[in-house]
């Protein structure tokens, strides 16, 4: 199943996505859930995948404005120089525990919109990575019990300004300026994916593949990630963990390559679908 979180008539909804039509769960469920991360914690995809069975889907995608998968994480962790390609083009060493930082939800836009290149740097730069919602919390979760704490998957772009991230050792700034990180466009649920499958991840930009590698490829994999993480804080529903980039970045590109005004950047997980944005000027 697809999840997905949207304004429709000034009011922020959630719904389930089949085909081309999506199905607004928020007045069929709302007052037991009323946004996305509620019916993760609340344990309610069988009851949304009846409303989905009895009820047709009756908006288009052109009528939503969509929302980041989940527009109100209490944690968004992501992990750093986790693909071997990656380690390598930064010239940085490799370490035995996973590099972990964090991102804001202000710093996030849906699919379809745009990711804004600051007046402060030309340097933007694209990151394509998969983001896991966690669905059952925890704390000092096992690997071996990892993937039971998946709700699902999606597609991130981890959008980085690079003289900000490398102002300082560390990357906080540059990881989270206003409107730069692609969340979306929707979360498929984990029963669509089983424990351990090869996920393939692309990155393109204005149709050019520069990033692409598979999951198996991750030196921390995703339990692993799982259980550091939930070691040093509880993890709860609806808390994000963006899962690493490949190698391809445009900053170690020769020449360099940054993301425009204008430009489209697509992230795409095959079992998942694909993030689209493009790219605009902040105005200061």
């Amino acid at each position: 199943m697809k999840l997905i979180s949207f304004i429709l008539h000034n009011t922020s909804c959630y719904g389930a996505v089949q085909g081309e039509k999506v199905l607004n769960l928020s007045p069929i469920l709302g007052q037991q859930a009323p946004d996305l991360k509620t019916l993760i914690a609340k344990k309610m995809f069988a009851q949304a995948a009846q409303a989905l069975a009895t009820h047709a889907p009756d908006l288009s995608f052109d009528q939503l404005e969509l929302l980041p998968v989940i527009p109100n994480p209490e944690k968004i962790m992501c992990v750093g120089l986790n693909y071997h390609d990656h380690v390598k083009e930064t010239g940085r060493e490799l370490t035995e525990k996973p590099a972990i930082f964090s991102r804001v939800s202000a710093s996030q836009v849906a699919h379809g919109q745009a990711i804004m290149r600051p007046p402060e740097s030309l340097r933007l730069d694209y990151e394509g990575e998969i983001a896991i919602i966690i669905g059952e919390g925890g704390r000092r979760i096992s690997e071996a019990d990892a993937w039971n704490h998946i709700a699902g998957y999606s597609c991130y772009n981890d959008g980085s300004v690079r003289d900000w991230q490398n102002f300082t050792t560390q990357w906080t700034a540059g990881k989270n300026f206003w409107r730069t990180g692609g969340f979306g466009p929707w979360m498929v649920t984990s029963d669509e994916i089983k424990p351990g499958q090869t996920l393939t991840l692309s990155t393109r930009l204005n149709g050019e593949v520069l990033q692409q590698a598979t999951t198996d490829m991750m030196i921390h994999s995703i339990p692993r990630q799982i259980a550091y993480i939930s070691t040093f804080i509880p993890l709860e529903p609806g808390d994000v963990i963006v899962t690493g980039t490949p190698g391809g970045v445009g900053n170690k590109r020769t020449p360099q390559l940054f993301m425009k005004p204008g430009d489209v950047v697509e992230i795409e997980v095959d079992a998942v679908g694909i993030l689209r944005n493009t790219i605009q000027d902040d105005v200061a």
